[in-house]
């Protein structure tokens, strides 16, 4: 699940995997950076606004390592136990973010992630498509970015937060056969209904490539 900060993905996250755990399919829900205790500890430090000095190169690295000991420690185990894992977030957010957020060569960025996860990549990602500004003042209200509860990203600026978007729309141009882009701005009832007709029809998909 990805998007820009108040996209709805986390709600969706949650609903997706309700739905699949009331029909007895086996999955687990997870999210990035964190999912272990490594994890949590390494987003602590990446998203605390004391942190403001961090170098987009440091924040890289850090989302890196944090992904690496969630992939070892809990994305691929469950995936090993036939599970379906449902991540509020992974590597796409990287690119987005760190890549084309903050500059970095999204080449190189996209080399870091093929480390981190080894190799293990998504078979369907949803991107939740959302004006920067709507998504802010959904979280935060008319004080945007100023609010006190932002974390250190989040407090970026407006102009970051739509090469954020952009860097989606990237993503899924280049990856048509596993990025789907939803509405962000529909209820949150369309637009679970629109994530479980895209799920189901990937998962027909794959049980006819078995």
């Amino acid at each position: 699940m990805e998007g820009i900060e108040g996209c709805g993905k986390s709600t969706q996250a949650r609903l997706l995997s309700a739905h699949l755990q009331a029909r007895s399919i086996e999955c687990i829900l997870t999210r990035e950076p964190g999912g272990t205790r490594i994890g949590d500890l390494v987003r602590g430090i990446l998203l605390d606004p004391k942190h403001a000095d961090m170098s987009p190169r440091g924040e890289l690295l850090l989302y890196a390592a944090a992904r690496a000991q969630h992939v070892d420690s809990i994305i691929r185990p469950a995936l090993q136990e036939g599970k379906v894992v449902v991540c509020d977030r992974y590597t796409d957010s990287t690119v987005a973010y760190q890549g084309y957020g903050l500059g970095i060569d999204v080449e190189i960025v996209k080399s870091i992630n093929t480390i981190a996860t080894d190799r293990l990549f998504p078979h369907l990602t949803f991107v939740f498509d959302l004006e920067p500004e709507l998504g802010l003042r959904r979280k935060f209200g008319d004080a945007v970015t100023s609010s006190l509860d932002a974390d250190r990203i989040e407090q970026r600026t407006l102009p970051y937060h739509a090469r954020v978007r952009r860097g989606y729309a990237k993503i899924a141009e280049e990856h048509p056969e596993r990025v789907t882009v939803i509405d962000a701005a529909q209820s949150a009832e369309a637009i679970h209904q629109a994530v479980l007709q895209h799920t189901e029809d990937r998962r027909a998909l794959l049980a006819g490539t078995r």
